[in-house]
């Protein structure tokens, strides 16, 4: 199932490694937008440019460090499968969180109740599109 069946990561340490890249790709795509917010840019439309360099790096390093790929499934097929994951939780619940929040509470903490909702979620969507398993 996967490149080296014996040297298979625990649980423990695909969550940790999931939490780094994370943490980075959160950086990444706070501090994407927040320049492209204080270039001008509309919120939705930075939102939309920094989660897809962010989704792009969490793809790269998530797929090689963090989980054991599924040789079954194709580069291609795994990464469509993270990106599209990836736009339903990450960029939907943080463009929600946006339109709804940033009126109440501001761009950036909207923003940021954003990510931290659809991080919890996304470990399990990037297990599925990199593994092929849920749980």
């Amino acid at each position: 199932m996967t490149q080296e069946p014996n040297r298979q990561k625990s649980l423990a340490t695909k969550s940790g490694r999931f939490v780094l890249v994370g943490i980075a790709n959160t950086l990444i795509d706070l501090a994407v937008f927040s320049l492209l917010v204080a270039a001008g840019m509309a919120a939705l439309v930075a939102n939309v440019l920094a989660w897809l360099v962010a989704v792009v790096f969490s793809y790269a390093v998530n797929s090689r460090w963090s989980f054991d790929r599924d040789t079954r499934l194709s580069d291609a097929r795994s990464a469509l499968r993270f990106i599209s994951l990836g736009a339903v939780i990450s960029l939907g619940i943080s463009s929600g969180f946006l339109l709804a929040l940033t009126g109440v509470i501001g761009v950036m903490p909207a923003k940021i109740f954003g990510v931290i909702v659809a991080a919890i979620l996304n470990f399990i969507a990037a297990r599925w599109s990199i593994e092929d398993r849920l749980l």
